[in-house]
């Protein structure tokens, strides 16, 4: 199965390209708003030095997700796209809040 964000070509119709110019822009902002959207947690977690009200194993999960969605998505174009990066970011960000997570455990 081929999975392909539609580009804009010649034949279509101008309200399509516009359209495809949101969606790829409504994706890169909320992307970048979501990698920030750790950082919260991070330091709170890391300021009060107590983690337990955290799952490890849903961050866990989400690592696993994350990286997997990333090499999917990878295996389907053969080559390193935004939306690979983007996962692949998610998936550092889930490891860090995960590390610490165990780490203020130990």
């Amino acid at each position: 199965m081929q999975v392909r964000l539609a580009t804009c070509h010649p034949p279509r119709v101008p309200a399509r390209c516009r359209y495809l110019a949101v969606l790829a822009w409504s994706f890169a902002l909320f992307n970048a708003l979501r990698l920030l959207a750790y950082l919260p947690t991070i330091w709170a977690i890391y300021t009060s030095g107590d983690s337990q009200q955290h799952s490890w194993f849903t961050w866990l999960t989400w690592v696993g997700a994350n990286v997997t969605m990333a090499a999917w998505l990878y295996e389907d174009a053969q080559r390193w796209t935004r939306a690979v990066a983007v996962n692949a970011c998610n998936a550092m960000m889930c490891f860090a809040t995960l590390v610490l997570i165990l780490a203020l455990r130990m």
